[in-house]
């Protein structure tokens, strides 16, 4: 997948409007719940943001990971939770205004740190054979642009209208599973053969992640004194990331399609991950739930 229209215009876009449709379910008090429940928007935070990469990067050694997939593994860490995050914790009847609390900062925050992990990430594994120098202030510009932008203005169409943000975001949402969908089954087509030889590797560092992140995320949240539904929602904020980031970072910035197969291939482990937490626990009645 070389750079094309594809890469250039059209996951770029995808993505600006996938980021649209979560900016349509925010507010300003979003942002400012942390400094109402700390200790469960600090927790989630620690663990997307400091804990999730460094697991990431023991993997990448655990696995004996190539190059590239070791860059595509720590850059898919290193992603913020998305949209696909708060629905799995809404239907599994977690904390939802957590888990929006969580994807809000979270995506914030990671304008600055992914091009951070990634730019080590390439001096690291790579070294002299690195293909070229990061440039980090114009990659946070452009991962801004992509994300902070548009989320910025659905808050602002929220903001100027909340009867047609209410009335959007159920299609919103409906449109962004499908362009994720879309952009998935092209990065498997594009990249069949490198993928079906990269599996064998790759599958089981990216599935490990993803249940060694989820794991810690429930422990830690139960051992700080969580609620169930809290517990519920830094689990899957913990091990839920934002694939669709991944791949337009790796294929529209990197111009490294290689790079985009840990996503690509983590997107089905989360798939499993969090179907399963929405038949375990969306399940629930109210009795249970509320002696829970």
């Amino acid at each position: 997948m070389e750079a094309s229209i594809l890469t250039n215009v059209v996951l770029p876009a995808s993505l600006f409007i996938i980021m649209i449709g979560m900016g349509l379910s925010l507010q300003v008090e979003d942002f400012a719940r942390v400094v109402r429940f700390p200790k469960a928007v600090g927790l989630g935070l620690f663990n997307q943001l400091i804990l999730l990469p460094i697991i990431g990067l023991g993997l990448c050694f655990a696995f004996g990971l190539a190059p590239l997939l070791a860059v595509g593994l720590l850059l898919l860490a290193s992603c913020p939770g998305g949209a696909t995050s708060n629905l799995i914790s809404y239907v599994a009847k977690g904390d939802i205004a957590l888990s929006v609390t969580l994807t809000a900062i979270s995506s914030t925050v990671t304008i600055f740190t992914i091009p951070l992990w990634v730019s080590w990430g390439l001096d690291f594994f790579l070294g002299e054979s690195r293909p070229f120098e990061l440039p980090i202030l114009q990659t946070m510009g452009q991962i801004f642009g992509i994300t902070a932008l548009p989320v910025s203005i659905g808050m602002l169409v929220r903001a100027r209208s909340l009867s047609f943000a209410e009335r959007m975001e159920r299609p919103m949402r409906i449109a962004s599973t499908v362009i994720f969908i879309l952009i998935l089954a092209g990065i498997v087509v594009a990249e069949w053969d490198t993928l079906v030889e990269a599996f064998p590797v790759l599958g089981p560092a990216t599935f490990t992640l993803n249940l060694i992140t989820m794991g810690i995320g429930w422990i830690l949240a139960k051992s700080f004194g969580l609620n169930l539904a809290q517990s519920i929602t830094i689990a899957i904020e913990s091990g839920i990331q934002n694939g669709t980031l991944a791949i337009v970072i790796a294929s529209s910035i990197l111009f490294m399609p290689e790079v985009s197969l840990a996503a690509a291939i983590y997107s089905i482990a989360m798939f499993l991950s969090g179907g399963a937490m929405m038949w375990w626990f969306g399940r629930r009645s109210a009795v249970s739930e509320a002696e829970a």
